[in-house]
């Protein structure tokens, strides 16, 4: 049984989740708060392996109850009302999350990949790391962190060193300047969405390309980048990158 604390501070949600919990037979609820204080007490008292975390608090934020505690030896998903800075900021993370309204499916997908994962430790800290200082940071920055799962580690990856990305079915294949390849199991959309559009170009629907390691492009139809690698260029996509090159 997986001891599960939410802390949520709309009543109907967080009545909603409990109730949702509590049908879980490998789940085991043992409390819930409303507001950063509260959380930081139950959290020491209860010590939970799991904890379901609004974002936003009457009294402050989930990462204000992540920063006051010496250590966080727990499980976290996030749950948010729509909100895309601190969205990108959980995904560039690579962390769990919901959106609210909660719907029941996606909880229980999420709930299943708790059960069939067992991320170190040591994982989550970075991926909390993270998605905090993508808060702080813009989409100018290259110098910008992402996580990636892989399915044999968790690999933690500046934006500088992606070369391009390639659409492999459902995966993604990052392709890195220093010549190795990873592997995830996210569609290359997700990337297109959450990737800076001021550094990361999508010349064909199964590449996305960052745009500083661009060297020419051919009329017939290609990118060519400074590794001498040749990315193709749909012809509907020729005119978006003309103009790009023309804003340099």
């Amino acid at each position: 049984m997986i001891d599960t604390l939410i802390i949520e501070d709309e009543p109907a949600i967080r009545r909603e989740i409990e109730w949702l919990i509590k049908q879980e037979p490998d789940f085991n609820f043992v409390g819930s708060a409303t507001s950063v204080s509260s959380s930081l007490k139950l959290i020491k008292s209860l010590r939970p392996k799991l904890v379901l975390m609004d974002i936003q608090l009457i009294d402050g934020s989930a990462f204000d109850i992540l920063n006051q505690l010496e250590e966080i030896n727990f499980r976290i998903i996030f749950i948010t009302a729509f909100n895309q800075f601190a969205i990108k900021a959980i995904k560039y993370g690579a962390l769990d999350y919901l959106l609210k309204p909660l719907d029941e499916a996606e909880l229980k997908l999420v709930l299943k990949k708790v059960l069939k994962e067992d991320y170190l430790l040591f994982g989550q800290q970075q991926q909390l790391v993270i998605a905090k200082s993508q808060r702080l940071l813009n989409d100018s920055n290259l110098e910008t962190r992402i996580v990636l799962n892989t399915q044999e580690f968790i690999q933690i990856l500046q934006l500088k060193d992606i070369l391009y990305c390639q659409s492999e079915g459902s995966y993604t294949t990052f392709h890195r300047i220093d010549g190795q390849k990873l592997m995830v199991s996210k569609p290359l959309k997700f990337y297109d969405d959450l990737l800076p559009d001021l550094f990361f170009l999508r010349p064909h629907q199964s590449y996305l390309v960052n745009f500083t390691y661009v060297d020419k492009f051919l009329k017939s139809g290609v990118l060519l980048l400074k590794d001498k690698t040749e990315i193709p260029v749909s012809v509907r996509r020729k005119e978006y990158i003309v103009q790009r090159l023309n804003q340099l």
